[in-house]
């Protein structure tokens, strides 16, 4: 293990969503769905016994539409309602992250993202020595690996886990962490319903940017003298040159939302075991009782 300090940010959200699809559901005897929270648990656990990290912090989304919302009325259009199951265990995980002292961060107008971007920013400015591990369940959040932060998601399955650096970034996407922002302005985000230029696929778009480096390069080359490829992928860039750049308006996250945060009090494995294992029998986590003194100790 390395001795420098490691900082665990949850992408809370995602990581529920993720976990209530990943699992068969799960009920309590009296009923309650605790599927999506005993997921969230698992790989919680696991991460901490993977990394041994120094501090953890958790970040949800709000329910409340966002400043991307207000510039794009059709941002998220396309995704399914959330579950009822999911809505009900969000207060939930809130409950046992408070009993095992994880400080929660959420704010009205910005998404988990922003604020994971805008905690990993301040830590690094703090000790730019830290390491920082976004534990999350999809790959947004991969324009902020860099040296120093990397994301560890989930594979196939809740116990399968894949940790992006810069190298896995590229081989991926075939573009780096600093270029995803404008890898995604032009093909898209289906996920989030942002459409990109128009038939630019993966391919078309990695090849420019490794030519290019970012897309202001390539329109300004495109303007000044034109660029070597077919006429309509040029075509194609010409005409919807304003949706690129709007589009890069709503995919680059924020780092500078203003927030508290202290990484002091994000110390992790402060917590009163006898209160977690309450709560987690209340659960009927049985399995996960046995796990406290390992997290608690790693």
């Amino acid at each position: 293990m390395t001795d420098k300090k490691r900082l665990i940010i949850l992408d809370s959200n995602a990581l529920l969503h993720r976990a209530f699809h990943a699992l068969p559901p799960l009920t309590t005897k009296k009923g309650e769905p605790t599927g999506a929270v005993y997921g969230f648990l698992l790989t919680l656990f696991k991460a901490i016994k993977d990394l041994s990290p120094d501090y953890i912090v958790a970040c949800f989304d709000v329910a409340v539409p966002t400043f991307r919302h207000q510039k794009f009325a059709d941002y998220k259009a396309k995704r399914p309602k959330t579950p009822e199951e999911i809505k009900i265990q969000l207060p939930r995980i809130k409950e046992i992250l408070a009993v095992l002292k994880v400080p929660i961060f959420e704010k009205e107008g910005f998404e988990a993202d922003d604020l994971i971007a805008t905690i990993s920013a301040m830590a690094s400015e703090r000790n730019d020595q830290l390491e920082v591990y976004i534990l999350s369940g999809d790959l947004d959040t991969l324009q902020l690996v860099n040296k120093n932060i990397k994301v560890y998601t989930l594979g196939r399955g809740i116990k399968d886990t894949v940790i992006y650096d810069k190298e896995k970034v590229y081989s991926r996407f075939g573009v780096t962490p600093e270029q995803i922002v404008d890898f995604k302005s032009l093909v898209g985000d289906p996920s989030d319903n942002i459409p990109g230029v128009s038939g630019i696929g993966k391919k078309t778009a990695a090849d420019l940017l490794k030519e290019f480096s970012t897309i202001d390069n390539i329109y300004q080359k495109l303007e000044d003298s034109g660029i070597d490829v077919k006429p309509r992928i040029k075509d194609a860039l010409l005409k919807n040159k304003e949706q690129a750049f709007f589009a890069r308006t709503l995919i680059e996250v924020k780092k500078d939302v203003d927030v508290n945060f202290d990484i002091e009090k994000c110390l992790f494995g402060n917590f009163n075991r006898s209160e977690v294992e309450k709560i987690l029998i209340d659960f009927e986590f049985n399995s996960l009782v046995s796990r406290l003194a390992s997290i608690q100790n790693c």
